[in-house]
């Protein structure tokens, strides 16, 4: 199950809105098939190692990491072509929280007399389709918040100065991060302040995310490095839906995806609805890299699930802009709380991986 989970993650950012699942087969003390879910979603996990094993797979083991799913869709049931191959027995995770499946792949296997073995590794599992799990069960991506800051906990000098605060290793693996999510998220004072592409870069030929920028009024500049690659790599604007005129015609001509989305009382887009809209729209899994007011809306209203910070070690000073803006906590019991999963060192950088309490 160790290794399905590993083949699993190999589709993270790739499968939306389908799960990540990775699936082994195993015959006697070898490995006749394997596979994970492709690109897009389909082929599903399944079908990929059955093909790959062929007739190997009659009396075979399956250990997959999430239920074969037992509905027609595009494709047929993965429950029946576990069934049809002849495998004699299937272990899995997680049971598939989706309606369309909720035990009933568990239950077509055990009706065809196959053996079925329910929640193997299946705290792990967990965590590695959370995205998915968390759509399904709460309409909403799942939020990874990336902070970089100095020792002192700021994102940039008092004029703003801020690249780089961390160093080239750090980097690298931020890129990693992105990859590894269906979209990356912005909000509009990082997108006009920085002019960020957003994208993967430095590992090669590979899929890119999703580009999200929170701009409630759409006062992005039309000449910056997101607006000249809107037609290449999917850019998505989120909206008030009062926005209207030449911005919204602008950045439609651009080729990007305005999304409405209603802003709360503060004036700022409403952070859950901002996140609905993203789950209405397949989205499993979304890389938050700020800035500081964005940051703060997600954390108050509870919605980050995952923390990355990484550590530089400078200090810019009290009048340096911090990594989070105001979250109007006035005692310490109301302050958004994260428990410690890892630690390391990155060059010269510390990060730091923490789950939410």
């Amino acid at each position: 199950m160790r290794h399905a989970l590993a083949l699993g993650a190999r589709g993270l950012g790739q499968t939306w809105p389908n799960p990540a699942v990775g699936c082994v087969l195993v015959q006697g003390a070898r490995i006749v098939g394997r596979g994970w879910t492709q690109p897009g979603g389909r082929p599903h996990a399944e079908v990929v190692a059955l093909r790959q094993a062929g007739a190997a797979a009659a009396g075979a083991t399956a250990y997959v990491t999430l239920e074969p799913c037992a509905h027609h869709g595009k494709t047929p049931p993965c429950a029946e072509a576990l069934i049809a191959s002849g495998v004699r027995r299937v272990v899995t995770a997680l049971t598939d929280p989706d309606p369309r499946v909720a035990g009933r792949g568990h239950a077509l296997l055990r009706a065809a007399g196959i053996e079925v073995t329910e929640g193997l590794l299946s705290t792990e599992a967990w965590r590695a389709n959370l995205g998915f799990l968390t759509r399904v069960r709460e309409g909403r991506p799942m939020v990874t918040l990336k902070l970089a800051s100095s020792l002192d906990g700021r994102i940039a000098t008092a004029s703003g100065e801020s690249r780089w605060i961390t160093g080239p290793e750090a980097r690298r693996v931020v890129h990693a991060l992105r990859l590894s999510h269906d979209a990356v998220l912005v909000g509009a004072g990082t997108a006009r302040a920085d002019d960020p592409l957003l994208t993967v870069r430095g590992l090669g030929a590979v899929h890119q995310p999703l580009r999200l920028i929170a701009a409630r009024g759409l006062d992005l500049p039309a000449d910056g490095q997101l607006a000249q690659s809107a037609a290449r790599v999917p850019l998505w604007l989120l909206h008030d839906p009062e926005v209207a005129g030449p911005r919204m015609t602008t950045w439609h001509e651009l080729g990007a995806r305005l999304i409405p989305v209603r802003s709360g009382a503060d004036g700022q887009l409403d952070p859950r609805a901002m996140l609905a809209a993203l789950g209405d729209a397949g989205v499993t899994r979304v890389f938050c890299e700020g800035g500081g007011a964005l940051s703060a809306s997600l954390l108050s209203a509870g919605l980050v699930d995952h923390l990355i910070t990484f550590s530089a070690g400078l200090a810019i000073g009290a009048e340096g802009r911090p990594a989070i803006g105001a979250l109007g906590v006035a005692a310490l019991a109301d302050a958004p709380r994260f428990r410690l999963r890892g630690i390391r060192q990155v060059g010269t950088d510390v990060m730091q991986l923490w789950d939410r309490v």
